[in-house]
């Protein structure tokens, strides 16, 4: 059976949902699953293809020429799987698709709404061509709260309900700031953004707060009271000192560990992390003789998955 794993965002954007949907997938298979992941992107653009870098960021190109979100570049270094057309799509999208068929007479007259229609099309596309997969990653642009975004959360919730039951579970990435003046962690903007999730009828299973420094138990026990999650759920996603460093810290704070538990998978399969440990060493020593080999310098383009490390280009 193939699971789905919904990562939606809150608070602010630009926290990570990207990486840490990499890099959640790359603990997945570092268990040993195969693993596709997939971004919905809520802006009226067809793509990004004519958007402003200095906005959205790089367009990235898939193999099969689609221009994409950057995300999907995220996802194809952590995982090492090519990244496709069928894994990126926007509210544009979805909207020309509509009205194109809307215009040649596919409706046979009927309304055309947002609900069925808009979010139908939301859950075929999130639910196609993953014949085999063990998990499906599903990645939402945006924050809670986006009035652009609330068809693609709708189409979340409904099929929280149509998927089989305990078939999906929805990963919650927040932040905790930290207030100088008063010298701790304030964990009301995630109790709010919690809350707001939850009016659209989503409860997170887990929360990955974004955070500069240690969560104290106090704030842990806090947010897993006001937002309805274990305490053990609460997961830490502390900065680290490079993007390759995320599924190792990721995976000593439990996310990979807390995710399987939520789809009722114990024990799991032990993860080997050998590869970014690998990649890891590679980026704080990019320099040196290593084995006998010549000494060579490393740039940061790093690809650790399912095929091995690979880490390019390099000088000799």
């Amino acid at each position: 059976m193939t699971r789905y794993i919904f990562i939606t965002g809150g608070v602010v954007s630009s926290l990570g949902k990207g990486l840490a949907s990499a890099a959640l997938a790359a603990l997945l298979q570092a268990r040993g699953y195969s693993v596709r992941l997939r971004k919905l992107d809520p802006y009226l653009n067809v793509d990004p293809g004519t958007m402003s870098p200095s906005q959205h960021g790089e367009v990235f190109v898939t193999d099969d020429g689609a221009e994409t979100d950057l995300d999907l570049g995220h996802y194809e270094r952590f995982t090492g799987i090519a990244a496709r057309r069928s894994d990126n799509i926007t509210t544009g999208r979805i909207y020309l698709d509509i009205l194109t068929r809307e215009r040649r007479g596919d409706f046979l007259g009927g309304t055309v709404q947002v609900v069925p229609h808009v979010t139908g099309a939301i859950k075929e596309f999130v639910l196609s061509g993953n014949e085999g997969v063990d998990f499906v990653l599903v990645e939402v642009g945006g924050t809670v709260g986006d009035i652009e975004g609330l068809p693609f959360f709708e189409a979340l919730r409904q099929l929280g309900n149509d998927l089989p039951r305990g078939a999906a579970v929805y990963v919650h990435l927040t932040l905790l700031p930290y207030i100088p003046t008063a010298g701790e962690l304030k964990t009301k903007p995630t109790q709010h953004s919690v809350k707001e999730l939850r009016s659209i009828g989503i409860q997170p299973d887990i929360l990955l707060c974004r955070t500069d420094r240690e969560i104290p138990e106090q704030e842990r026990r806090k947010l897993g009271l006001f937002c309805n999650v274990r305490e053990t759920a609460v997961i830490e996603a502390r900065d680290v000192a490079s993007i390759y460093d995320v599924p190792r810290a990721y995976h000593e704070a439990g996310l990979d560990r807390e995710v399987l538990s939520a789809f009722g998978i114990d024990p799991a399969p032990r993860p080997d992390m050998s590869r970014w440990d690998a990649v890891s060493e590679r980026i704080r020593n990019p320099d040196g003789v290593h084995g006998g080999e010549k000494t060579i310098q490393w740039s940061a383009c790093v690809c650790a998955g399912a095929g091995g490390v690979k880490v390019g280009h390099w000088i000799g």
